[in-house]
């Protein structure tokens, strides 16, 4: 097994257990620091920077359609999973915002209908149990977003997220149990239009086991890494319960990267230029952010977020390897 890098102990990244504030950087801060900064920090289980200390999420009552925010227990911590369990107590609770830390505003909400309608209200896709998924974060409960097919979330006036061939990067923390073969499981940057506008218009990372070339469980984008837009089969397996996904691009260029989310360092699976179809070179994209969705609002996908982040500009892999150290130090577990 490979350590966790020695860039723990320079960054203090310490995982405190009892301690509502389980890091002293947030992977947004690190981000930050390096000049490619979040411009969408997604997560219901903890605080992306290490000032943070507003609304994680909305949940929404069944029993009278009351909502309420979560925060975390602290500046930086946890998400305040006994604030949430008082509020749905003897009844369930949908999980109906999840916020932005960036402060752009870029919250995702119901996704409307697209290229495919949803089993919601007026085609609308459904929104996920708020209780579905309980983990720990550093010895502290906490709820991801549990995704089954007809549920999604979206955004499509996102602020300050990447259009055209601007570069980007991205990471999100899943469950690498939790997964199917239908489309899409995506979280990242995607059409405005809720619609397949063409080749290049989204860049996203997926988590699945679909593929156009025939299944396979795999990292990336729709565009699975190798030049052609088919399967690339020697990339390897993910095996691990909590898995951290990384896919970052810029013009004819885009890397796709992923590593156990408790342990260790991460893999680099592609590191290249663009597919040789046409459209993805360059790249069109338009700016919306999915989630548990395709561009198209494909919604027939399982899987499960914990956080996501989105950046302004190329991160280089150390930076990402920090932010890695960051997700280790974190504490995630069952």
């Amino acid at each position: 097994m490979i350590r966790a890098p020695d860039m723990l102990s320079r960054l203090n990244l310490f995982a405190l257990v009892g301690l509502a504030t389980i890091v002293t950087a947030g992977p947004c801060d690190i981000y930050g620091s390096a000049g490619t900064p979040c411009v969408a920090a997604h997560g219901t289980v903890r605080a992306l920077f290490d000032a943070y200390d507003g609304a994680l999420y909305q949940v929404t009552r069944s029993s009278d359609n009351a909502v309420t925010d979560i925060g975390p227990l602290s500046a930086g911590g946890v998400a305040n999973a006994g604030a949430q369990d008082s509020f749905c107590s003897g009844t369930s609770c949908v999980i109906s915002i999840i916020y932005d830390q960036s402060g752009r505003g870029n919250h995702l909400t119901r996704a409307p209908p697209g290229g495919f309608d949803g089993p919601g209200p007026n085609g609308a896709d459904n929104l996920a149990d708020a209780t579905a998924a309980p983990i720990t974060v550093g010895g502290q409960r906490a709820y991801g977003v549990f995704i089954e097919p007809g549920m999604g979330y979206r955004n499509n006036q996102a602020s300050g997220t990447a259009t055209g061939d601007g570069a980007q990067g991205m990471y999100a923390v899943l469950d690498g149990t939790h997964f199917n073969g239908d489309c899409c499981f995506d979280y990242g940057n995607a059409e405005t239009s809720s619609t397949d506008t063409g080749n290049g218009h989204m860049e996203a990372i997926y988590f699945g086991s679909a593929g156009p070339g025939g299944p396979a469980m795999a990292l990336g984008s729709w565009l699975t890494s190798r030049t052609n837009r088919n399967q690339n089969t020697a990339d390897p397996s993910i095996n691990f319960r909590f898995v951290t996904a990384v896919v970052k691009g810029e013009p004819n260029h885009w890397s796709i990267r992923g590593g156990d989310s408790t342990s260790g360092s991460l893999s680099t699976f592609y590191d290249g230029v663009r597919p040789d179809v046409s459209g993805y070179n360059p790249m069109s994209k338009e700016g919306a952010i999915i989630l548990g969705i395709g561009g198209d609002n494909s919604n027939g996908a399982a899987g499960t977020f914990y956080e996501g982040i989105m950046t302004s500009g190329f991160p280089s892999d150390s930076t990402e390897d920090s932010v890695q150290a960051n997700i280790v130090a974190a504490g995630f577990s069952t």
